[in-house]
């Protein structure tokens, strides 16, 4: 409201003059039958007629202003709210995720901003409607005190009737979001691991849980719409109770001869008219009410705030190569040489790469200098962590490929040979200018990863940090990706997480990880005879066939 008042203010303006002038028709109505009707004064009944008709084209502009001016300052507050939690989502990074589920973000992004901004409703309808019903007090009370005093209970009684359910539809609505957040995070789960699950014949089972869960949000959900219900038909039923007591008063008044029939008629019209503020009363403390809970919902996410991985730090990073070292598991990866990870245990290995990478804090070091105290853009910009399931966006496979605008078509080439994709771009109707579905839906596994080894190289980072590059390919695939990756990216930084002896023969050096610790460092070959514990792990990972199938059992588990 502080940064659109101006709207806000016209927003009441020009609800309460609508409102007000709602009860104005009531009036004429009164006149047009006591001075015209009455007494048969033709002229003075149609000059009645003609302000009746000219109010109602006033009050429908009125009516349509005050829609769009409402409107306006709803959808203005959402894109206000979306700009400042998008750009705070933006900051968090990749603290986000270890913080908040992301179908919570999902659910707080696409509905939770939407009814925060419907509860500006008491705005515009919410002030017109006081205006109008105190108008209306005053108005009742120049015809008869008594149905004043009935008519200014009605609003006490509402709330009174109401209130209680609003209190409990805040609690209630806040575990019916609480437990969409965790369905909509699941069925992304779901959806994302699909092939997975259907190839360890795990879909029963998800499927069966999902539907558990949903079946748990569905009685929440009606709990929230049995309340709604009663608030909504309370909302119409008591001022329709008060309407008909006033009407059976006003009725007895005018057959007593303490009114005339035309203020009979404005009686009833005032308190007709009174169930739109009413209406309005109830309908802006109701989306008050869902709007509190959204707004709490979107504040926890605001005050989440960076870790030391995650804050911008001030210090230069080092100029030109500089080794990596993790006190952590005691490795150091050497500039310009392309070092091979094999991890006993993959969680370990996924910890090392996010500490290198800089997405979770740690004492890891570039240089010499702490890597928390470095730039994060230049971080960002100089080291790339390359998942080999990170996310493909919908475009041409050109579109897809060009990570940033100073590639060329040279350079996708050679990365396309490097990551042994050349049957896919022939395989597309249109090669690099063929479509690629949003995540490469129309592309298999193993073409999508090579796809995206061939993203991870053309953004061309300083230290390149590969997560199993190949488990999704076959091993004449992988043997050529192998010895194509150690020359494109001669005398750079790079780091390959695998225990595939394809790949870890190919490299300048290896560092074997035992529970968390580098326990030895050294060629393949040399570990391969000095190294009994990483003998047995890559010669396991030697028998086991590279299919998609199992390199994604392999990435579940």
């Amino acid at each position: 409201m502080r940064c659109q008042w101006p709207r806000a203010l016209r927003g009441s303006v020009v609800a309460t003059t609508w409102m007000i002038g709602l009860a104005l028709r009531p009036y004429l109505i009164a006149r047009a039958i006591d001075d015209g009707l009455r007494t048969g004064d033709w002229p003075a009944l149609l000059t009645w007629v003609a302000a009746i008709l000219g109010a109602g084209v006033v009050l429908a502009y009125l009516g349509i202003m005050r829609h769009r001016t409402m409107t306006f300052l709803r959808e203005d507050a959402t894109a206000r709210s979306s700009q400042v939690l998008l750009r705070h989502v933006a900051t968090l990074g990749a603290v986000l995720p270890r913080r908040v589920p992301g179908g919570e973000i999902a659910t707080v992004c696409g509905t939770d901003i939407s009814q925060t901004s419907w509860a500006l409703t008491m705005v515009g309808p919410g002030v017109g409607a006081v205006l109008a019903y105190t108008t209306a007090g005053f108005v009742l009370n120049a015809v008869d005190p008594v149905l004043a005093v009935v008519v200014l209970l009605g609003v006490p009684v509402v709330a009174l009737v109401v209130g209680p359910l609003l209190n409990k539809l805040q609690g209630v609505d806040t575990r019916y979001r609480a437990e969409l957040g965790v369905l909509t995070t699941r069925a992304g789960d779901i959806v994302s691991g699909l092939r997975v699950l259907a190839g360890v014949g795990g879909r029963d089972l998800f499927a069966r849980r999902y539907a558990e869960r949903s079946q748990l949000l569905l009685r929440q959900g009606y709990r929230v719409g049995d309340i709604m219900s009663w608030v909504q038909a309370l909302t119409v039923g008591i001022p329709a109770l008060f309407l008909a007591a006033v009407v059976w008063l006003s009725a007895r008044m005018a057959a007593e001869g303490q009114i005339t029939v035309g203020e009979l008629v404005a009686v009833y019209g005032y308190v007709a008219v009174l169930a739109m503020p009413v209406w309005f009363l109830l309908e802006g403390g109701f989306m008050t009410v869902r709007g509190l809970v959204s707004a709490r919902r979107i504040i926890a996410v605001l005050r989440l705030r960076p870790d030391d991985a995650g804050a911008t730090g001030t210090g230069p990073a080092p100029e030109g190569r500089a080794d990596l070292h993790d006190p952590d598991s005691g490795l150091t990866v050497p500039a310009g040489l392309l070092l091979g990870v094999a991890a006993e245990n993959p969680a370990d290995a996924i910890a090392l790469a996010d500490r290198l990478g800089r997405y979770v804090p740690g004492d890891v070091t570039w240089g010499g200098q702490p890597l928390t105290g470095l730039d994060l853009a230049e971080v960002r910009t100089r080291i790339l962590v390359a998942e080999h399931d990170s996310h493909l966006f919908a475009g041409t496979l050109r579109d897809v490929l060009r990570v940033h605008d100073g590639v060329t078509e040279a350079q996708i080439g050679a990365a396309i040979r490097t990551a042994s994709a050349d049957d896919v771009v022939e395989s597309l109707p249109g090669g690099l200018d063929a479509p690629v579905e949003e995540r490469g839906r129309n592309l298999s596994g193993g073409q999508r990863q090579r796809v995206r080894l061939a993203q991870h190289l053309l953004a061309e980072p300083e230290v390149l940090i590969l997560l199993d590059p190949t488990s999704a390919v076959d091993s004449h695939t992988e043997a050529r990706i192998a010895d194509r990756l150690h020359a494109h990216r001669a005398g750079r930084t790079t780091v390959v997480f695998a225990t595939s002896p394809l790949l870890l023969d190919r490299t300048d050096l290896v560092a074997y990880l035992r529970e968390g610790r580098v326990a030895a460092v050294g060629t393949h070959e040399e570990l391969l005879h000095t190294e009994p514990g990483y003998r047995a792990l890559v010669a396991r990972d030697a028998e086991e066939p590279q299919t998609d199938a199992a390199a994604q059992v392999g990435a579940l588990r």
